[in-house]
C-alpha cells in the first residue's frame, strides 16, 4: 500500500486547518484524513508562523529587476532562498529556471511552478520605489506576481520543518520567460515530463482552479521584405507602407467583437523596421498575438490574416510572410475534473474559506503540460492588484492561503509519510549543503 493510500484510509481524526468554512466540511472532502495527520497540521501551522519571513522574501525578490529574458539575478536569489528553506538538489540552469526538491521514494515527481519574469514596464518603477508594508498589503513594483514565488517557498519550508517525507519528489520551480512564449516552462516540462505525476501552477490563492487549458493561443511574426535605398532614390516600394497597411487591416478584423463571448482577442505589440531617417529599410516585422476560447476561431483569424497579407503584398510590391513563433492549442486531460488533484485543490480552497470557481480555460505555464498530455492544474484567484504600476500591491493573507494550498496538495497528491524526526528549523546547519 502506498503512503498516500495509508494517508487517505488510515487517518480517522479531523483537524480543521485555518479559516475553514465555519467548521463545515463536505462529506467527500479528500483532505479530511490528510490534514488529520500531525505532521501536515504542523506544516499548516508553520505557514502562519512564517509570515514575517515570507514577506521579507517577497521584498527581496520584488526588489530585483527581472524582465523576461533577464531573470538571472532573481533566479539566483530564489536558489539561495530554496537552500535556506532546506530544499535539496537545488538547480539553477541556463534558461534560467531554478528548482529545489523534497526527495520522495517513488522516482516520480509532483512539480509546483511559479514565474520569475516581470512585465518590462515594471523595471522603470523599481528604480525609484521599494516595496513597503501597509497593513495586510505589501505595496511596490513586482510584488503581486512574485507573491506566488514567496508563497511556494513558504510552503516548501513548512513541509521541510514538519519533517514530511513524500512518496513522490516534491519539486518547487520558478521558471523564466513566461511572458515571451513559455520558454522556461517548455524547458522544465522537457526535464520532468517522463516522471511527472502532475504539474501545479501557483498563480494565486486557489479560489479559482483551472483543470484544463481551453481555447488556443497563437503568436506569429509577420516579416516584410523589400528593396532598400536612400530617400532620394524614391520612397516606394517601402516595407513600412506594407507593415502599416497590414496592421491597420488586422486591427479592423471583426472577430474580437463578433466572438466577444468566446474571449477572442487580436493584438499587435511590436513593430520594428528601420533605424535611419534618410534610408528605407529592406526588412521589418510586427508581432501577432491571437487568442480565443474557441480554437477554430484562432484558426479562422490566422487564415484571414494570411489573405490580408497576400493582398497588401500585391498592392505594395512588398513580400509579407507569417512565421509561427508560439502556439498553444490547449485541451483537457480526460478525467481531470474528477481527479484527486483537482478535487484536493477544490477542497483546499474551501478550507481556506472560499467556494472556488472551477474552469477548463486555464492559461500560462500549465498549458505546456496539458498540451503534452500530462495532468496539470492552475491555482489562480487572489494575490493583489495594479500589476505593472507603481501602486502594485500583494495581499499577504492571499499569499499565506496559496502556501497552505501548496502544503495540502503536496501532502495529499505527493503522499505524506510520517516523519522520522521533525526538523526544528528550516535553516541548515553551518557547512551543510543541500545541493546533492
Amino acid at each position: 500500500m502506498t503512503n498516500l493510500a495509508r494517508a487517505l484510509i488510515g487517518a480517522a481524526a479531523l483537524l480543521s486547518s485555518a479559516r475553514s468554512l465555519g467548521g463545515q466540511e463536505p462529506q467527500d472532502d479528500p483532505l479530511r484524513p490528510v490534514v488529520a495527520r500531525p505532521e501536515v497540521a504542523r506544516a499548516l501551522g508553520h505557514v502562519a508562523a512564517a509570515e514575517p519571513r515570507a514577506v521579507a522574501n517577497l521584498i527581496r525578490l520584488a526588489s530585483i529587476p527581472s524582465p523576461s529574458g533577464r531573470e538571472h539575478r532573481r533566479a539566483a536569489a530564489v536558489a539561495d532562498l530554496m537552500r535556506r528553506a532546506g530544499l535539496r538538489h537545488v538547480v539553477l540552469d541556463s534558461v534560467p529556471n531554478v528548482t529545489g526538491t523534497i526527495p520522495g521514494t517513488s522516482g516520480r515527481a509532483l512539480i509546483f511552478v511559479t514565474m520569475l519574469d516581470d512585465l518590462p514596464v515594471i523595471e522603470s518603477f523599481q528604480k525609484t520605489t521599494r516595496p513597503r508594508r501597509q497593513g495586510t498589503r505589501l505595496v511596490g513594483p513586482a510584488v503581486e506576481l512574485q507573491s506566488t514565488v514567496a508563497a511556494m517557498l513558504a510552503a516548501a519550508e513548512a513541509l521541510v520543518v514538519a519533517g514530511i517525507r513524500p512518496e513522490h519528489d516534491l519539486v518547487f520551480a520558478a521558471v523564466a520567460q513566461e511572458e515571451t512564449g513559455l520558454r522556461g516552462m517548455e524547458a522544465l516540462y522537457a526535464r520532468f515530463r517522463d516522471r511527472a505525476v502532475a504539474f501545479v501552477e501557483v498563480m494565486g490563492d486557489g479560489r479559482e482552479v483551472y483543470d484544463g487549458a481551453g481555447g488556443a493561443v497563437s503568436w506569429w511574426k509577420v516579416e516584410a521584405r523589400g528593396p532598400a535605398g536612400h530617400t532620394a532614390e524614391g520612397a516606394l516600394p517601402n516595407v513600412n507602407q506594407a507593415l502599416a497597411r497590414a496592421v491597420d487591416r488586422v486591427f479592423s478584423l471583426p472577430h474580437p467583437v463578433r466572438h466577444r463571448d468566446r474571449d477572442t482577442f487580436i493584438n499587435i505589440g511590436i513593430i520594428q523596421s528601420g533605424s535611419v531617417f534618410n534610408h528605407k529599410p529592406a526588412t521589418g516585422w510586427f508581432s501577432l498575438d491571437v487568442r480565443s476560447a474557441d480554437r477554430s476561431i484562432v484558426e479562422d483569424i490566422g487564415r484571414e490574416i494570411g489573405t490580408i497579407l497576400d493582398r497588401v503584398g500585391a498592392e505594395t510590391g512588398i513580400s509579407l510572410a507569417m512565421v509561427p513563433e508560439f502556439q498553444s492549442l490547449g485541451g483537457q486531460i480526460p478525467g481531470a475534473r474528477s481527479s484527486l488533484l483537482t478535487q484536493v485543490a477544490i477542497a483546499g480552497a474551501r478550507r481556506n474559506g472560499y467556494e472556488p470557481t472551477v474552469s477548463d480555460q486555464g492559461c500560462c505555464n500549465m498549458r505546456v503540460a496539458v498540451g503534452g498530455g500530462t495532468p496539470a492544474i492552475g491555482l489562480h484567484g487572489g494575490r493583489g492588484g495594479d500589476r505593472g504600476t507603481a501602486a502594485e500591491w500583494a495581499d499577504i493573507p492571499s499569499l499565506l492561503d496559496a502556501a497552505r494550498q501548496v502544503v495540502m496538495i503536496s501532502a495529499a497528491v505527493g503522499g505524506a509519510a510520517p516523519p522520522l524526526t521533525p526538523r526544528r528549523s528550516a535553516r541548515p546547519p553551518a557547512g551543510t549543503s543541500f545541493d546533492d
